[in-house]
């Protein structure tokens, strides 16, 4: 069976001189590499330029963001997607589950 490959995503590569450089990398699919929206979130967040986000009103907004295509921000580091039927957050190795804690209720802990 043919396994998608993956590909590290440098922030170096997206953002010259970021000022947040951790992670360094994000391992992620060869699709997801190009993909422009998943891109803008990253450089949002290694920017910290939240400004052209807001928090949103319900959780209606969050999964409306995703279901176009956009990557909401969870926390202000983490970029958020839903795959396979699961809310999942990048991470330098790729992207991880997201569990389900009081916080993720919280809607102040969300920008779309």
């Amino acid at each position: 069976m043919y396994k998608k490959r993956k590909e590290r995503l440098y922030i170096c590569d997206i953002i010259e001189n970021p000022p947040i450089i951790y992670p360094m990398y994000y391992t992620v699919s060869d699709t997801l590499k190009n993909n422009e929206m998943l891109i803008e979130s990253l450089k949002t967040v290694h920017l910290s330029e939240f400004h052209n986000l807001k928090i949103p009103s319900d959780a209606k907004e969050i999964f409306e963001a995703i279901r176009l295509g956009a990557f909401p921000i969870y926390k202000g580091q983490y970029v958020v997607g839903e795959f396979g039927g699961r809310l999942m957050y990048l991470e330098s190795s790729g992207w991880k589950s997201l569990q389900v804690t009081k916080s993720v209720f919280d809607l102040n802990q969300w920008l779309v």
